[in-house]
């Protein structure tokens, strides 16, 4: 099935969020259809991974919306280059907002995907955005155990707070603000610093090259924005609120990001009495962006999902 692409925006908090609308061939507006909401990575964007998970899930007859995080890509938002997990959160109500002003779209079913740090932003919108019918991640990964675990222990987490906040009183005297890479800036930078880590090594292979690349994820990240990072727990309360149907699925080689451990951990946390945990045995953290059969079984998998719970 083709699927026409149409370019949108929509309100979030008063700005302007950049978005793609992938709408099934033939759609007969006359009619309601299931749509889904799909949430990109951190450092990513709508024409990346996530794009192409909602492009593949209107093939098969769903509506998706795939959007640009605020403060980020094609969307408003100052300053720039933001990662602040509650308007990464509240984005995702915006997007259901925007989905029940189109007439073709049916209110009652709608669900989220989200790929590795947008799994986790999901999963945590999910459990307080009641319009949110069906769950779903891929790699899903809880980006603030993520960035603690990166400055290895507490020691390490509280300096880390300590040179952000020192950061913070820079930039409010009036300096430039401290602009980081969320990743090495190649393969040579990358090797340089020593790091052998599989997640590193793809993901710079990923968003550094052709194969991935974007100019709306110019690998730039603000770095005070790491103190709110630190400090959220995508799966807070996952025990007690997340009811709805889960789907989550990872791949069998692990690496730092430790989106396997995520998988598993939710799996068992999560009060959904619908849950499933697919792990696609040899595919890397990466190989489930983009990679053709890892990413056909994925979504096979999620075509079963949204077809049985929306």
């Amino acid at each position: 099935m083709n699927v026409e692409k149409q370019t949108v925006k929509f309100d979030a908090k008063g700005l302007k969020v950049a978005g793609i609308l992938n709408i099934p061939d033939g759609l007969d507006t006359s009619k309601k259809y299931p749509a889904i909401v799909c949430v990109h990575p951190g450092s990513s964007c709508k024409n990346q991974t996530a794009g192409i998970y909602a492009e593949k899930l209107a093939a098969l007859g769903y509506v998706t919306l795939v959007f640009d995080a605020s403060y980020q890509g094609e969307s408003e938002g100052e300053p720039r280059f933001i990662e602040e997990p509650a308007a990464r959160v509240e984005d995702i109500r915006c997007a259901v907002d925007y989905l029940t002003t189109i007439d073709y779209v049916d209110v009652d079913r709608i669900g989220v995907l989200g790929v590795c740090a947008g799994g986790g932003y999901a999963v945590n919108a999910a459990m307080t955005e009641r319009r949110i019918k069906a769950v779903g991640t891929v790699v899903g990964a809880n980006i603030g155990r993520v960035n603690r675990e990166s400055h290895g222990d507490t020691v390490g987490v509280i300096k880390a707070l300590e040179a952000i906040g020192q950061q913070r009183t820079v930039e409010a005297r009036g300096e430039n603000p401290l602009i980081a890479n969320w990743i090495p800036k190649n393969q040579e930078e990358r090797e340089a610093a020593g790091i052998t880590d599989i997640d590193i090594i793809e993901a710079v292979d990923y968003y550094t090259t052709p194969r991935g690349q974007h100019p709306c994820s110019p690998n730039k990240v603000r770095y005070t924005s790491f103190g709110s990072v630190i400090g959220f727990d995508a799966f807070h309360l996952v025990e007690e609120l997340l009811t709805q149907p889960l789907q989550i699925i990872v791949g069998s080689v692990q690496g730092a990001f430790g989106s396997n451990r995520d998988g598993h951990e939710l799996f068992a946390r999560a009060a959904s009495e619908k849950k499933d945990l697919y792990v696609i045995e040899g595919a890397s953290h990466y190989d489930l962006y983009d990679q053709e059969e890892p990413v056909g079984l994925a979504v096979e998998r999620l075509e079963a999902f949204y077809r049985e719970n929306l």
